[in-house]
């Protein structure tokens, strides 16, 4: 494809996205083609007051030669981590509202959220293995006795499997991550040391005379889903292991996760063929402040058979710091980091743009990326304007990373945790490396730069000052200058 192909294929992004107004795209004219604009590098703005809506931009390379103080120039010898991708969970939840929405409404949602040529390309989901706390009922796939018993239930046959299935056909190349938040109740016991039979969706532990049966249904979850022409391409063997309180829930210390994984899980998904990948832990940077529980991954590396079955581990931000991924990394490189699981809610103001894109920006997509995470997932993609579906004892305070208007089931309002995805999947494409920069820094000001496969750059901005900053980006061949507005977040692609 030639460059001006490939140009415009990236601005065929959708109207739907794109603040109206004075917006105007700030671009020049190609001399040499009687003004037809050129768009060397195509970038999307985001301001926290949406006086830029996902605003589409372009500039062209410049002739002169830079001398400015703010340049960041790009250093593709330095790599980091490659990108598995970016997106939201698709929860039982999620899936009722969007099946609420018009066949069209809900088409156009799908593409502006998941197409690499026409919307945002989100690249990675999220679901749940049996029900979450945000689905429509609590249920397994197994709850009569016997893992003879295994079948999809109603949620996922009318409404996950649908939803994913229109994803697909806009995102064939889509990653899908499942979790669970609780086995069969059969399968729980009380305690390890009294063994007695646990009937109650929250809390419990796994019984282990029964890991052979888990695993088995984990392995027959796959192939269901695989039968439906749905690859799954990773699992956890469970939600928040440290949380006992969900609504859904069952505490899993690491060695018992461990035991599991290595005598269990991880030998029935090789004798079955399956690829799909096992991350561990899938919880919080400070392991819930249980001191036996630290460094829970890390821990469970330590047998090196329940490690060979381990791509890496998931984390969560519902306590503690980022930091944790750089240490974790650092004492296990060769294993992979994701991100999987955060919120905005009532209770960190979370329909604020003005509050929320800035700091979530900074915390949870820049932040896990620049620390080593593969991938970044947010919790709920679709709530209604009533933060529902939802059910007691799960959490009735949260927000979806965008909300339907619950009178209408049409009107859709963007929050911050759909913006900070969508920053990093518009650009940073699936296979893309982490790069090394160097040059311009300023406190508020957070970046990261990516090479994709393609043979294009791209750079991430948050500008988290009361100010517009007039920024160059430089990749040793081309450079380019752009003011960037005042606490916004600004996306840039080029060709090399």
């Amino acid at each position: 494809m030639n460059i001006r192909n490939w140009l415009t294929a990236v601005f065929s992004f959708p109207v739907l996205l794109v603040a109206c107004g004075s917006d105007s795209p700030a671009e020049k004219p190609d001399p040499g083609t009687g003004g037809e604009q050129v768009t060397d590098v195509s970038i999307y703005v985001t301001t926290n007051n949406r006086s830029m809506d996902f605003a589409k931009k372009s500039v062209g390379f410049s002739q002169k030669s830079n001398m400015s103080p703010t340049t960041v120039t790009l250093n593709p010898n330095v790599r980091y981590q490659s990108m598995d991708g970016f997106g939201a969970a698709i929860t039982g939840s999620t899936c009722y509202n969007l099946m609420k929405m018009a066949s069209e409404d809900r088409a156009r949602f799908l593409r502006e959220t998941f197409s690499h040529e026409d919307g945002m390309g989100y690249s990675y989901v999220r679901i749940a293995i049996g029900c979450s706390d945000f689905s429509l009922s609590e249920y397994t796939c197994c709850d009569t006795p016997g893992i003879e018993n295994f079948a999809l239930q109603n949620e996922e046959k009318q409404y996950i499997i649908p939803v994913l299935k229109e994803i697909l056909a806009i995102n064939p190349s889509l990653k899908i991550l499942g979790s669970p938040w609780t086995p069969p109740k059969w399968m729980k016991v009380n305690n390890l040391t009294e063994l007695k039979a646990f009937d109650s969706w929250t809390s419990g532990q796994l019984n282990p005379a029964h890991y052979q049966d888990y695993a088995t249904y984990f392995v027959k979850w796959v192939k269901a889903f695989a039968a439906e022409g749905i690859s799954v391409y990773a699992v956890t063997p469970q939600n928040e292991p440290l949380n006992r309180g969900n609504s859904a829930s069952l505490f899993m210390g690491w060695k018992e996760e461990q035991a599991f994984v290595r005598d269990a899980l991880g030998p029935q998904f090789k004798q079955a063929g399956l690829t799909t990948k096992i991350y561990a832990f899938d919880h919080n940077y400070n392991y819930d402040n249980m001191a036996d529980q630290t460094d829970y991954p890390v821990k469970m590396y330590d047998d090196e058979v329940a490690a060979s079955f381990l791509t890496g581990a998931a984390y969560h931000n519902y306590g503690g710091n980022r930091q944790e991924l750089n240490d974790v990394y650092g004492k296990r490189p060769d294993k992979e980091l994701i991100f999987t699981e955060t919120s905005i809610g009532m209770w960190n103001d979370g329909r604020n743009l003005n509050k929320r894109l800035m700091e979530d920006m900074e915390e949870v997509a820049l932040g896990t990326v620049n620390n080593w995470c593969k991938a970044v997932i947010v919790w709920n993609l679709m709530l209604d304007t009533e933060r529902g579906p939802n059910r007691e004892g799960g959490c009735q305070t949260c927000y979806g990373a965008v909300d339907l208007n619950k009178s209408d089931y049409k009107t859709i309002t963007r929050n911050s945790h759909y913006y900070i995805i969508g920053h990093l999947s518009s650009v940073v494409k699936p296979g893309a490396v982490r790069i090394g920069t160097k040059g311009y820094t300023a406190n508020g000001i957070t970046y990261s730069a990516f090479e994709n496969t393609d043979g294009t750059y791209a750079f991430v901005l948050l500008n988290n000052t009361a100010e517009s900053k007039s920024i160059t980006l430089s990749d040793g061949n081309h450079h380019f200058t752009y003011e960037v507005p005042a606490k916004s977040v600004v996306s840039y692609r080029w060709k090399k």
